[in-house]
């Protein structure tokens, strides 16, 4: 299933899209697309066979509709540093031997296409198209990758915005430059599981401004979805409603030959995981 929310900011409904492409409205069905639903099976199997009943689902008009994140409530956003071979190489970064792990604050989290802004002074804004992980089950200590696919709810394009200096060059860890405001656009659909039969052989591409700017694929992952999983088990709970962006390929600005075409006010990003939906943002100042 395709899972999405709907409406202003602040007040989006559950909606989903169907197989025909029309945006069908669960509201009547389940109150929200969260860690509540994707925890409930009974609930997720309303979803399932309202969707495939003809009638049961209203449509609703998409002209003029704002897609919001397709995830409410979300507990925590973890994110993987450097989980890319390409990546890691374009850096001039060594290969890590475990995951590097950082956070994002929920409150980063915006529509695809809502607006990014540029933080003020920000001289080293940067581009990273990710796959987003959803956790569907209590994750605690699971021993193998395979437990680690299990745990997943679905999937979904992830922009994680970055402040290079504020990253890299200001001291403390990276949080600094990863939690300005808007800077994790999602979505614009959350992907159930079973739809993305190998999370390991998905296309990731960006463009700025009509310039292919990143061109990968999840097989260059150095810590594939299922391992992710399960290593940060074994250092924090995973709830249902955890976000985890799982990095980005190469081709972002820091990546770059001088002079780095960091972004800027005016600039407009599309990116996409293939099969999880495109975004497209602008950027202006804060």
């Amino acid at each position: 299933m395709k899972l999405l929310r709907v409406g202003t900011a602040g007040a989006e409904r559950p909606a989903l899209l169907d197989r025909d492409g029309t945006l069908r409205d669960l509201s009547g069905i389940v109150p929200d697309i969260d860690g509540d639903l994707l925890a409930d099976a009974s609930a997720l199997a309303r979803v399932r066979a309202a969707a495939d009943a003809p009638g049961v689902l209203p449509a609703l008009d998409a002209t003029g509709l704002r897609i919001g994140p397709p995830l409410g409530r979300i507990g925590k956003i973890v994110c993987i540093g450097l989980n890319y071979h390409d990546h890691a190489a374009e850096t001039g970064a060594q290969i890590p031997a475990e995951p590097i792990l950082f956070f994002k604050a929920p409150d980063t989290v915006v529509g695809p296409e809502d607006t990014v802004l540029v933080p003020r002074g920000s001289r080293k804004t940067d581009w990273e198209v990710e796959l987003a992980v959803v956790i569907g089950r209590t994750a605690r200590y699971l021993e193998t990758a395979d437990q680690g696919l299990a745990h997943v709810a679905g999937y979904a394009t992830a922009h994680d915005v970055s402040e290079r200096e504020y990253q890299i060059e200001r001291g403390g860890t990276w949080d600094k430059g990863k939690n300005c405001e808007t800077f994790n656009p999602l979505g614009p659909w959350l992907v159930t599981a079973d739809e993305v039969p190998d999370p390991q052989a998905l296309p990731l591409r960006l463009w700025v401004n009509g310039e292919l700017r990143q061109d990968g694929t999840t097989a260059e992952q150095i810590f594939p979805v299922g391992e992710v999983v399960r290593y940060l088990s074994h250092f924090m709970t995973l709830y249902p409603g955890d976000v985890i962006n799982t990095g980005t390929p190469a081709g972002v600005a820091m990546g770059q030959p001088e002079p780095k075409p960091y972004l800027r006010a005016g600039d407009v990003v599309e990116l996409e995981v293939e099969g999880l939906g495109r975004q497209r943002q602008e950027l202006k100042a804060a």
